[in-house]
């Protein structure tokens, strides 16, 4: 019989417009020292002003140095701004890079260490930080609604996950508009992130009823909608169905972690400077194709293809492969830059703990066989 647990602490607040309910969540949390903390991007584009605006006079700084794959530097410089401002509260706006930073940073200020500290396993988080209200401005991570921070140590050379339940932001604000202003390359790369959530929720080894039904609606939703985003980045309807896919997303892999094709794509991006979503859709076909062939998936995955409209599940990751041409996403190590005597050390680098969520086992070898039918030596 079926057991399982589901868990969701985050209040969802999803439409076009609702930034404009800032003053009013604030007043219920009443708190009254804020920090934002954003990206240039989103200072460029006059987002970041708009949400100052809103807050009515309680955001007391704004802090956007933070690189994309934040590092454990930036979090602490962030941390050290919410002590020195005594903030009561933080504002997160922007992507995965800036959602990951601020939750961090915002457990991190409420202690005397760095982040390095715990991304070494060295310390444990074991109390809630500064509260954070997140406002995403990608249809990606859903780090909104997650207990996820993926930080680089770049002294040690890791790019680690931080997880916590102590780490869910207390309000996810989730306004599709503010998605409008997404480039297309990050639009592609983030909704295939997307994709990357829901396939993997689904086929992951902790996946249950619950984050099934999440997983099929965010995943429907991106084949449906991510290429009209990409070729429209005004079009409304596309942009609102991407957000609601995203958190979807969100509401599955945050149970069931992330898989084998989120192990490959941390090497790519640290030593590759492949976009997160990007280096995530690099081999997610692949691995779509190998545990509907084979292991204790098939059945569930060939019925899923074919709710989804596809023939089967070759038609599926098919099509998932047109879309990364069509939208210019990387295809082949040679266009990943990756060289025949770089293999052996990128499926070295390839195994982080979510290589074991995938349902059919991956060995070196095998991972080395599907890294070279990506490629043309």
């Amino acid at each position: 019989m079926e057991s399982f647990y589901y868990k969701q602490p985050v209040p969802i607040d999803f439409g076009f417009g609702k930034l404009s309910r800032l003053p009013d969540i604030l007043d219920q949390m009443n708190v009254d020292r804020g920090l934002l903390i954003s990206a240039p991007s989103m200072m460029r584009s006059g987002i970041a002003s708009r949400v100052v605006e809103q807050s009515n006079g309680r955001i007391v700084g704004i802090f956007s140095a933070i690189q994309p794959n934040p590092t454990v530097l930036n979090t602490d410089t962030c941390a050290a701004m919410l002590r020195e401002y005594q903030c009561t509260f933080a504002i997160a706006l922007g992507g995965g890079s800036v959602m990951d930073c601020a939750k961090a940073a915002c457990f991190v200020a409420d202690t005397p260490y760095s982040a390095a500290d715990f991304l070494s396993g060295e310390r444990k988080i074991d109390h809630a930080g500064i509260p954070l209200i997140a406002v995403p401005t990608t249809s990606g991570t859903a780090s909104e609604v997650t207990t996820a921070s993926v930080l680089t140590d770049t002294e040690r050379g890791v790019k680690a996950l931080l997880a916590s339940d102590y780490l869910y932001p207390v309000y996810a604000l989730v306004d599709p508009d503010l998605t409008t202003t997404c480039p297309p390359q990050v639009t592609a790369a983030s909704g295939f992130d997307v994709l990357a959530h829901s396939l993997e929720a689904y086929y992951g080894k902790k996946h249950q009823p619950l984050t099934d039904l999440a997983a099929e609606r965010a995943a429907r939703l991106v084949f449906d909608y991510l290429l009209t985003a990409y070729h429209e980045p005004g079009n409304k309807e596309a942009r609102a169905k991407m957000s609601e896919a995203s958190v979807t997303a969100g509401l599955a892999f945050g149970i069931t972690q992330t898989a084998a094709a989120h192990a490959c794509s941390y090497p790519l991006t640290q030593d590759y400077r492949i976009p997160h979503g990007d280096a995530c859709a690099f081999t997610l076909p692949s691995f779509w194709r190998l545990n509907s062939s084979e292991g204790t998936e098939v059945e569930r995955l060939q019925a899923f293809s074919k709710r989804l409209g596809f023939k089967d599940s070759a038609a599926l990751a098919d099509r998932m492969d047109a879309m990364k041409k069509e939208m210019q996403l990387h295809t082949t190590l040679e266009e990943a830059g990756v060289t025949s005597t770089d293999l052996d050390d990128l499926v070295g680098k390839s195994f982080a703990p979510n290589m074991n969520n995938n349902p059919v086992e991956i060995t070196k070898e095998r991972l080395k066989t599907l890294y070279q039918n990506l490629s043309e030596f």
